[in-house]
């Protein structure tokens, strides 16, 4: 029987007009330019208004520090926490199966699903003064909101669907042959998972992983309503960057706001990075 090779991409029957190629092009550059390359220089151009001096005089203030090291204090304490989530989670999703897991399935997209403030207000409603635990909280001398442990309890809600929706989908594709086997040879259940399971998924935990952080830094709804805004103590950078611009203070609100576009950046050239590593074959 004969076999009808496929025709090609570039084959006249199936190619694009150059016209429709090129309107296509020229759409997404404008949109491009547009919504992402303008916005970002723009940051920059504020930024450095009243020079260098201006922009490290802005960053260099005490209530700039203490918003950075409350931001980098919430994303050491949150990405962690999500990844032994996610971790747990797909590994149990994609290689066991149990009752309650579509239900756990689903409430992962939770976050996903509800708006950031609306977050933030259900924690209030559960640990503030006049919440369902506030009471009991108050009695032990325990503060959540207007905290730092409210800030980390939403951070931690927002941005756990990272890790195990970057997992779930991997782990699932790749079966639990290899495992099977590894369990039939002898090894124990961590054994497997420490040797077989985690090398296959190291990619999608580091994709997981940027993205819950650059998350974690930015997240503005939640934390600002858990936060009470209090100037050098509960501000994390995108909360000061708000404070800064509500005073006039434009340089130095977007001297701030670089820090996040930075991190932005720093997170895209990571991910690209990782994707081409992925991408690039293993020497035999």
């Amino acid at each position: 029987m004969e076999t009808v090779s496929p025709i090609p991409i570039s084959h006249p029957a199936i190619r694009d007009p150059w016209v429709v190629r090129s309107v296509l092009l020229v759409v997404a550059v404008a949109f491009a330019v547009l919504f992402l390359l303008v916005p970002l220089l723009a940051v920059f151009f504020e930024a450095f208004q009243k020079g260098i001096t201006g922009y490290l005089a802005a960053l260099g203030k005490p209530a700039a520090h203490s918003a950075i090291e409350l931001t980098l204090l919430v994303a050491a304490i949150a990405v962690p926490a999500n990844l032994i989530f996610g971790v747990a989670a797909s590994w149990a999703i994609a290689k066991f199966d149990f009752p309650g897991k579509t239900v756990l399935t689903s409430l992962i997209d939770l976050p996903f699903s509800i708006s950031p403030a609306t977050s933030g207000l259900v924690f209030v409603l559960l640990f503030g003064a006049r919440g369902w635990f506030g009471p009991l909280l108050s009695a032990w001398n325990i503060k959540i909101i207007f905290a730092l442990p409210g800030i980390v309890l939403v951070t931690v809600f927002v941005t756990f669907p990272f890790v195990a929706r970057e997992l779930i989908p991997l782990l699932t594709s790749q079966g639990s042959d290899e495992e099977q086997a590894a369990l039939s040879l002898g090894a124990n259940g961590w054994q497997t998972f420490w040797r077989i399971t985690l090398p296959k998924a190291r990619w999608g935990i580091l994709y997981g992983v940027i993205l819950c952080n650059a998350r974690a830094m930015g997240e503005f709804g939640a934390v600002s309503v858990v936060s009470g805004h209090i100037r050098g103590l509960t501000n994390t950078i995108p909360l000061h960057v708000e404070v800064l611009y509500n005073d006039y203070d434009y340089v130095g609100a977007f001297a701030v706001a670089s820090l996040l576009t930075l991190l932005a950046l720093f997170t895209l050239l990571i991910k690209a990075f990782l994707t081409w590593r992925r991408a690039d074959p293993v020497p035999a």
